[in-house]
């Protein structure tokens, strides 16, 4: 694994939906999320990193160091314990809590261990239970990367379809109707912007986040949809990643005037109608006023994301 991150980063993404629903409300009849105050649509952080838990956990299958963390069907305590038998310690509370007494070091040793084997523990951090009961300091580690919500650029209409299907479900349904109804809601239309931080402070204090590690989440980013097509989400891709990177550690401009210098403009002149497709935007980077000591770059290809 290459070094650990020496600096700062900040990056906005921008990705769209066509006709799907890009993170639905359970709570809402999983209508897709809108600030109801503005209109805006909204995708969650958890959603986003999900996608890249997912990108990450299929193209390093196998491989050492990147390993999922938060994923379906295992739980979160079963991989607790691996930290737990590798230094021969008991998983119970008292168990743990006695090994603390005898090893002074033993939070970094618990902690060490996790980010080294899992991933999503080395970037976005976690919340260790078994560790946290067991009165450990490392079961709460705050990862170097994060990301705010996603919000559409301009308000949505989310539309209610109603759908039909030849296949009925039950026997005594399918001796009075041919047929059974469904709704599923789309967005016809919509920009998302998202923006997120990678701190190399936390990196080289907490996690180890690498410079490979940084690459990889480029990479996981541009292709966080790629992966993860379904009728449900309609078609949903990347656009655009603006990328800022510091000189030192701790950063040389705040972030949000980094974030300032990303503007989204209509192109349409004239129809101000509902945008439907990325070609209704221009995306500008302002880089005649980038502070000293940060630099810019724009990725809008996989291929693109090289190092850092």
């Amino acid at each position: 694994m290459s070094e650990v991150l020496k600096n700062r980063h900040e990056f906005v993404i921008f990705f769209d939906v066509v006709n799907g629903n890009p993170n639905g409300d359970p709570d809402a009849g999983n209508m897709p999320r809108v600030d109801p105050e503005i209109g805006l649509g909204l995708v969650t952080d958890v959603c986003l990193k999900r996608k890249i838990r997912n990108y990450v956990e299929t193209v390093k299958e196998n491989v050492p160091g990147y390993r999922i963390y938060v994923k379906a069907g295992t739980p979160l305590n079963r991989s607790d314990k691996e930290a737990c038998d590798y230094l021969g310690i008991g998983v119970d509370d008292k168990s743990l809590k006695d090994a603390k007494t005898k090893d002074a070091k033993l939070d970094g040793k618990i902690r060490d261990f996790m980010c080294g084997n899992f991933f999503d523990i080395r970037a976005f951090g976690a919340v260790m239970t078994t560790f946290v009961k067991g009165a450990l300091n490392c079961g709460q580690v705050r990862g170097p990367v994060q990301l705010g919500f996603a919000k559409s650029v301009e308000p949505i209409v989310p539309q209610e379809v109603t759908i039909t299907r030849v296949a009925i479900t039950k026997e005594d349904d399918a001796e009075k109707k041919n047929t059974e109804m469904a709704r599923k809601y789309i967005v016809p239309y919509g920009l998302y912007r998202c923006e997120g931080y990678v701190s190399a402070n936390l990196a080289r204090k907490t996690t180890g986040f690498s410079e490979d590690d940084l690459d990889l989440l480029w990479e996981a980013i541009l292709n966080m949809f790629e992966l993860d097509h379904s009728a449900a989400r309609g078609s949903m891709a990347v656009r655009e990643l603006v990328v800022f990177r510091h000189d030192t550690e701790l950063g040389c401009a705040p972030a949000h005037k980094l974030f300032d210098l990303v503007t989204v403009n209509r192109t349409t002149e004239g129809d101000k109608g509902p945008a439907r497709s990325f070609s209704d935007y221009k995306i500008k980077v302002d880089t005649d006023r980038l502070p000293d000591g940060v630099t810019c770059r724009t990725l809008v290809d996989p291929s693109l994301a090289e190092k850092s």
